[in-house]
């Protein structure tokens, strides 16, 4: 835990305190993005091109917890024991990804909080073994410095909102130690009533930090809550539509009507049972969801090493290009390509941070407890 240790006295990572921002919440604009494969070679020669200059973010990969059953692994050279790897990334195209850290079910406030830490400081020990081919990543920038250096970014989270042990102190270590996105189930002051007092505290906390807020698997309640709250960008970091595929997870059309309304986005997980067995499955959802929420709302979940089994042709992370190529064949433009691969995550990030300067112009850190305000 040493290196959990040395990073809660790290300075603060966001903005200078002399530059006003808008109490309403922060917009970030997309980027442009110019072609960059020639429009008559195949499907997949035009994957590849699009992908060299527009990875994958993934937004949810279970690794460490794959990784504590594991007494050896070499992710280097490769791993058949897992299904991502360096080569593997690098074979997709896999420009960055998001970690999961999350817990399993009964664990009491403390406990939850020890197993989050143990969490975190392997994933942080992992990277670090691994610097030739991962990099660790809290902001755009350094995402897109990993890119740069031919490394992948590892950003740690989203983990589960136990994580927190109801404490808001907690909540700002973790922080501190990395964790960049909180999934707002399993907790009381987040179920299927919605937010509490408490619960719309941090969010207004995780807005204060620049931590993203994760509301897949949230309820309706909860969702509709936090997408009137936020002042920063949300994340569905697995979810699909359930217009095409029933599952608690997925969206309705008009919960995705609503996220796009924010600026948020949805990540399409690669798992058969939430969107799909077969590559067109995926496409299908990701033509709809594109259709219903717009070209800027909607990323990819690889979701491998989750224990779920993964859509056909579609096993670890090498196989990017295939889905990749499925779009094109459809018609998709590089540029809504460029925005579900790299673009989209990119500008919540960014959202995620410019929030938080705002924020933090108006807002002291909140002293509040679960005690005083729910009971």
């Amino acid at each position: 835990m040493a290196d959990l240790q040395d990073d809660l006295h790290t300075a603060a990572e966001i903005g200078r305190a002399d530059v006003p921002y808008p109490e309403e919440a922060v917009l970030v604009e997309p980027e442009t993005f110019e072609p960059v494969s020639d429009p008559d070679a195949d499907p997949l020669t035009r994957a590849h091109a699009v992908l060299a200059a527009h990875p994958v973010a993934d937004g949810y990969n279970g690794l460490p917890q794959t990784l504590r059953r594991l007494s050896w692994y070499d992710l280097a050279l490769g791993e058949s024991a897992v299904e991502t790897d360096v080569p593997r990334l690098r074979a997709g195209k896999v420009g960055a990804m998001f970690w999961s850290l999350h817990l399993p079910d009964g664990l009491t406030p403390d406990r939850a909080v020890a197993v989050t830490l143990d969490h975190l400081d392997l994933a942080k020990t992992v990277v670090a073994a691994h610097g030739e081919g991962l990099y660790p990543a809290r902001t755009a920038g350094e995402v897109a410095d990993a890119r740069n250096r031919g490394r992948v970014a590892v950003l740690i989270g989203p983990a589960g909102a136990a994580a927190l042990g109801d404490s808001l102190g907690v909540l700002r270590s973790l922080h501190t130690l990395g964790l960049r996105v909180l999934t707002l189930t399993g907790v009381s002051w987040a179920g299927p009533a919605g937010l509490t007092r408490f619960g719309e505290e941090t969010v207004r906390e995780m807005n204060r930090l620049g931590m993203i807020a994760d509301l897949s698997y949230a309820s309706e309640p909860t969702i509709r809550r936090v997408l009137t709250l936020s002042k920063a960008p949300v994340l569905f970091s697995r979810s699909a539509s359930r217009e095409l595929r029933p599952h608690p997870a997925n969206l309705p059309d008009d919960l995705l009507a609503d996220m796009a309304r924010t600026r948020s986005l949805c990540m399409v997980p690669l798992a058969a049972e939430q969107s799909g067995p077969t590559v067109r499955d995926v496409a299908d959802q990701l033509d709809h969801i594109r259709g219903v929420a717009g070209p800027e709302c909607v990323g990819l979940s690889g979701t491998y090493d989750t224990g779920g089994a993964c859509t056909q042709e579609l096993a670890d992370p090498s196989c990017y290009p295939r889905l990749i190529a499925e779009l094109l064949r459809r018609g998709w433009e590089e540029s809504d390509v460029a925005l579900l691969t790299w673009g989209n995550v990119q500008r919540v990030l960014r959202g995620a941070a410019f929030a938080a300067h705002a924020v933090q112009q108006r807002r002291a850190p909140s002293t509040a407890t679960v005690e005083e305000l729910d009971r």
